[in-house]
């Protein structure tokens, strides 16, 4: 009888004890696409939250400290052909080589092959630490992606004009973009002007006008823009944001929201701006408060590719 996903999720670490370089082997052979999107657009999952110590979703606080549900739902949706690929750190990408290997050897087929795979890189500034926006490269490198057979990689750029950590990580940004622009490789840089609250909270500035000056910084960290896309929250008056640059946006989702607000916003941005590209959401997918997360996934999906844009 064929094993349960569940089941096979528990296998994962006697492969980790018995085969520890099964996930860089299988990531070295997998099928990759022959280029990054097959039609200009990209829906991608995002999986790197855990590692900046943020677990919570919605009213769950260890919602995503669950790792084998949090698995679960991740393979589900990449089994339903739901998304392209996924943005995670190294520890989640190697489960879900090992794991859609596990698939394949009992009779079913790779979720893995001919999907998009991005590393996170930077998870150094850890959420509610004193040096947050410090954010170094604590995971994956860009010799990493090129070495693990991997698509590209993920950058956080958080700035607040108040504190000089901000340039640091601007820094560790610039030298990322560059390092992967000899290695042919995209970088999604995630950059968001943030503000230090009362409560020793970050907090992103979702205005236009904050939104749309940042990307002028970031559109011009590194040797090249040529391999960027941006990652960026939509907002009111998000015509601004997008007029702001021609580089391709990847929307993200943020904490979790009520679907309708999300799709709504997705629908909004897909229709009215040509850099616009697709999106690049975890909570909001994954722990979808009205729906299943392989339904919410299948309806972006639909969205990105299909461009079914019905606003109402």
């Amino acid at each position: 009888m064929k094993k349960t996903l569940s089941e096979h999720i528990k296998e994962i670490t006697r492969q980790r004890i018995e085969t520890p370089d099964l996930g860089r082997v299988l990531a070295e052979k997998r099928l990759r696409r022959e280029s990054l999107t097959t039609d200009g657009r990209l829906n991608i999952v995002a999986a790197d939250h855990p590692a900046r110590r943020v677990v919570q979703a919605g009213s769950n606080p260890l919602a995503m400290a669950d790792r084998a549900d949090y698995l679960r739902r991740i393979s589900e949706i990449l089994i339903a052909d739901a998304a392209d690929g996924v943005m995670a750190t190294m520890d989640v990408l190697e489960e879900l080589l090992i794991l859609s290997h596990l698939i394949e050897q009992s009779g079913g087929k790779s979720f893995i092959d001919n999907k998009v795979l991005i590393a996170s890189l930077n998870r150094g500034g850890l959420a509610r630490s004193a040096w947050e926006l410090d954010d170094p490269v604590t995971g994956a490198n860009p010799r990493t992606c090129a070495d693990w057979n991997l698509d590209g990689a993920k950058m956080l750029l958080r700035i607040d004009d108040e504190d000089p950590n901000s340039l640091k990580t601007i820094t560790y940004c610039t030298e990322a973009i560059n390092h992967l622009l000899y290695l042919n490789l995209p970088m999604f840089l995630e950059p968001l002007p943030v503000v230090r609250e009362k409560s020793g909270l970050l907090k992103v500035k979702k205005d236009a006008e904050s939104l749309a000056t940042i990307v002028g910084v970031a559109s011009a960290l590194g040797e090249s823009s040529s391999r960027l896309w941006l990652k960026l929250p939509y907002c009111d008056n998000f015509q601004i944001v997008a007029q702001s640059t021609t580089l391709p946006i990847l929307l993200l989702g943020g904490e979790s929201q009520d679907e309708k607000v999300v799709l709504k916003g997705i629908k909004a941005a897909l229709a009215d701006h040509p850099n616009v590209c697709g999106t690049m959401i975890g909570r909001n997918i994954l722990y979808s408060n009205q729906r299943s997360h392989v339904s919410m996934a299948e309806e972006i999906n639909g969205l990105v590719h299909d461009q079914i844009i019905i606003i109402t």
